[in-house]
């Protein structure tokens, strides 16, 4: 058991992996929150991941301005999506507003514009697959 004499102690090893946990993590939350605004911009007048807001651990923030012209900001975490701002880049906490698991449920909710896009962009892609068909 001599051999063993390594300078090695558990808990640097731990506190490193956490950190690096933590970043990915970090980053992942980031990234979502870039899938969601891609996935949805065409049927919004503005939607951008906030770069004012700090994204901590788990959460991102995301401000949409709908095709009313009604500005929101989201946050974005692990149980969804809901309204915390009626404002770019504006977190009011006294507001306790329902997640939504999906931004395309969140904006069927809030922006009529945004159905009617949603709607018709889906009519296109069924009348294109219709004509590759035959």
């Amino acid at each position: 058991m001599h051999g063993m004499e390594i300078d090695y102690r558990p808990e640097d090893s731990a506190v490193s992996l956490l950190d690096e946990d933590c970043i990915n993590h970090m980053k992942d939350m980031r990234l979502e929150a870039e899938a969601v605004v891609n996935d949805v911009l065409f049927a919004v007048a503005k939607m951008y991941v906030s770069q004012n807001l700090d994204s901590v651990l788990d959460v991102a923030y995301i401000n949409v301005e709908t095709r009313e012209g009604n500005r929101y900001c989201l946050e974005l975490t692990e149980a969804g999506l809901r309204v915390v701002g009626y404002a770019f880049d504006q977190v009011d906490e006294s507001l306790s507003t329902q997640y939504y698991e999906t931004v395309y449920s969140l904006l069927d909710t809030l922006s009529p514009g945004y159905r009617e896009a949603f709607g018709n962009a889906l009519l296109q892609r069924l009348e294109r697959l219709q004509q590759n068909g035959q």
